[in-house]
């Protein structure tokens, strides 16, 4: 199927979609979704020809001719093993809110599935819903934008702090013929406010299907929002993600994502300062084995002075995987005294592993302190050496330091039971998790 075919399957679907839909959605997303259509055929699918998709190739996703996803059933056991204790959580099932799976608070935060959400208060979301897709925006955030059907909204009230954590489970079935959901997230945190929001992807081996999923962030005055991103599906699924976060004065916002399932994934993160005074903070890890691809795009822009963002990124690369990490800071004429810091660390663990790091800094402004560093390499040999002198064998010793560089970004995340689940679900995935637990014990 050749990529103009496929666009055509999708304004198919799009077009059927909108004449079930007629007179059940206000003007303005009926409008918005016509605009992102004829966005996301103006750019058409990316190919390996684009700078920003030289190393990952779409081919997989525009070969398989992909069906909306129907409502599935997922029960309860089945979600046991990604449920986040301590959490307010709602679930989706094939990208469809399942209420009789969730779990609600009463901390005054609003959490509800979106197409609930645009049942009863429409208008209210039009200032926000779709507003953060930036110039960055890829052909998949758009087609999102034009079929999106059901996802999640999360508001936090102005000066309130969340009592739990807000958990955004969206699992997928893997039967059936091939589908493709289009989860859609906004997250709306007030001045003053503080959260913690996590989203998991989870699903089942079995059949391939494609999740095809953006979340927009805006972030007020003085808020602190934590978002967390676990991207855990199943083997043979295609997975697509975009994040867009818009900051205001003196907020503070970070973001980090631990990536293992799929065998092909993408992450683009557009992090704006839309006023001065911001901090943001963007951390990643990757684990890929077999034939798995990985890859992440992040963008910070620094639109206003006295803004700080720090990234630190790794991945771990074992058989014939392959990773790529591309980041982008840039600092605008008028963003005096930036202070931002971008860090790739890569460990291949297979001499057929490959990876490709492309840090980027795009400075207009005088006054800043902004740098950039990637190493790329296998284990250190006197690392080794060192563990091996103390009683260690090859393979524990291996293992752990393994499991000490991919750590290093699990233990920055705050928020325990994700960091126990995280490390857990690390020990088993990494090469030699017999000989971790050994080391560890």
């Amino acid at each position: 199927m050749t990529v103009a075919a496929e666009t055509d399957v999708y304004r198919a679907l799009f077009e059927r979609r909108q004449a079930t839909l007629r007179g059940t959605e206000p003007a303005w997303l009926s409008g918005l979704r016509q605009e992102a259509m004829e966005r996301f055929e103006a750019m058409g699918f990316p190919t390996t020809r684009d700078e920003a998709w030289k190393y990952t190739s779409v081919a997989p996703i525009v070969r398989t001719a992909f069906e909306p996803a129907a409502r599935g059933r997922f029960d309860g056991r089945s979600l046991a093993p990604f449920r986040l204790r301590g959490a307010r959580e709602i679930v989706f099932v094939n990208g469809h809110h399942v209420p009789e799976l969730s779990r609600g608070g009463s901390d005054g935060v609003v959490v509800m599935g979106l197409r609930e959400a645009l049942d009863r208060e429409a208008d209210r979301l039009q200032r926000h819903l779709g507003r953060q897709l930036g110039e960055s925006a890829t052909a998949f955030a758009w087609l999102n934008t034009a079929l999106f059907d059901d996802g999640a909204v999360v508001a936090i009230p102005p000066g309130q702090a969340a009592a739990e954590p807000v958990h955004l489970l969206y699992c997928s079935t893997a039967d059936g013929p091939p589908a493709v959901a289009h989860p859609r997230t906004l997250i709306l945190a007030g001045a003053r406010s503080q959260a913690a929001v996590v989203e998991t992807w989870a699903g089942a081996d079995g059949s391939a299907y494609f999740t095809n999923a953006v979340s927009e962030a805006v972030v007020e005055d003085g808020a602190v929002l934590d978002h967390y991103a676990l991207q855990r599906e199943g083997g043979a699924a295609l997975h697509v993600a975009a994040l867009f976060a818009r900051q205001g004065r003196a907020s503070r916002f970070s973001d980090q994502s631990v990536t293992l399932g799929a065998a092909f994934h993408r992450r683009d993160v557009d992090a704006v300062f839309a006023a001065e005074g911001g901090e943001c903070a963007l951390d990643g890890l990757f684990v890929a084995g077999g034939r798995q691809h990985m890859d992440t795009h992040t963008r910070i822009d620094h639109a206003h002075p006295h803004c700080s963002s720090r990234e630190l990124y790794k991945g771990v690369l074992d058989g014939k995987a392959r990773g790529v990490f591309h980041g982008t800071i840039l600092v605008r004429k008028d963003a005096q005294k930036t202070d931002a810091m971008q860090t790739n660390k890569n460990l291949l663990l297979s001499a057929e592993a490959l990876v490709q790091s492309t840090p980027a800094l795009q400075i207009f402004a005088d006054d800043v302190k902004c740098k950039h560093g990637s190493t790329t390499g296998q284990l250190d040999p006197a690392a080794l050496f060192y563990l091996r002198s103390r009683g260690i064998g090859e393979e524990a010793a291996r293992a752990l330091l393994t499991y000490a560089f991919a750590s290093d970004v699990v233990g920055r995340i705050r928020l325990e039971p994700i960091r126990a689940g995280v490390t857990a679900f690390l020990q088993s995935r990494l090469p030699q998790a017999g000989e971790i637990r050994e080391a560890l014990a």
